[in-house]
């Protein structure tokens, strides 16, 4: 086996500067998986990463998506898709992580279930606030969290401000373009509700791309991260199905049954409707030989 040269410029004092793991904060962050069963339940350990590392791509998505709201406001569309392709990718190493939790098999899960008392993942509050900033509002999910005013007041914030789709039409709006008002001016902490006025702004938009190629653009990249969005739900819940089958959740929750209600939720309703309506195009007829 070839050996690798130790190369002599390879810096190696580091008694008072900034490291690798200093920089990372790697002992706060590698010393945080404290098991709960005696003794320790081997899987417990698999279980607490799968849901650390997801809480920190959860942080990332609602840093993301904190600067593409603020961009919208400013009528600055373009930034978003950068902004929009990379969440997608997120999206997509939180759907992908569900595999690994999947290897952990019911009668593993069984022996050390019982020490989650009632934690469940609905008690998320990052997945909450993305649930919010996408849309997704549901006054009720935040009684969960009145015992931390910490956490309870900015949630309630992203309850009663305008999503990132509320910003969107908002933008249209200004732009002269006829988005009803019912879209716009409303009491934002409710769920958002379908307005099939609303979609022949969309067609006007998908069926002249050139005259609105940003906010074509914009379109696409939103119906891409509620499509993730579904995607990972769905996931979520046959995870769930896998290792508990239709045990109640330890949070209280249905389980199975609670996750099913929202697997096909879509959060840009319009954006999804529009597709039926665009017509198609007859191809130019042949000239005759």
């Amino acid at each position: 086996m070839g050996k690798r040269t130790f190369e002599s410029t390879i810096h190696t004092d580091f008694g008072k500067g900034l490291t690798y793991s200093r920089y990372l904060q790697l002992d706060k962050i590698l010393g945080a998986q404290s098991t709960l069963t005696e003794p320790p339940h081997h899987d417990e350990t698999l279980f607490i990463i799968q849901h650390q590392t997801s809480e920190l791509w959860m942080k990332l998505i609602i840093h993301e998506l904190a600067a593409a709201v603020a961009h919208i406001r400013h009528d600055e569309l373009e930034p978003c898709f950068k902004i929009l392709s990379r969440i997608k990718l997120i999206q997509r190493q939180l759907f992908d992580q569900w595999s690994v939790l999947e290897t952990l098999t019911p009668t593993e899960y069984a022996q050390f279930r019982s020490s989650l008392g009632r934690a469940s993942g609905f008690q998320s509050y990052q997945y909450r606030m993305i649930e919010f900033l996408f849309g997704n509002k549901d006054p009720d999910a935040i009684r969960v969290f009145v015992h931390d005013p910490a956490i309870h007041a900015p949630l309630k914030d992203a309850l009663e401000s305008p999503s990132v789709y509320d910003e969107f039409l908002m933008h249209l709006g200004r732009r002269g373009m006829p988005v009803p008002g019912a879209c716009t001016d409303r009491d934002f902490s409710q769920p958002y509700e379908p307005n099939a006025d609303l979609i022949p702004v969309f067609k006007a938009i998908y069926e002249n791309p050139g005259a609105h190629w940003d906010a074509y653009e914009m379109c696409e990249k939103l119906v891409d991260v509620d499509e993730a969005m579904s995607l990972w739900r769905f996931r979520h819940m046959k995870t769930v199905e896998r290792i508990i089958g239709f045990k109640t959740g330890t949070g209280g929750s249905s389980g199975v049954p609670f996750l099913r209600q929202v697997v096909e939720t879509r959060l840009f309703p319009e954006l999804w409707d529009v597709r039926t309506q665009i017509e198609d195009v007859e191809p130019p007829a042949r000239s005759g030989a």
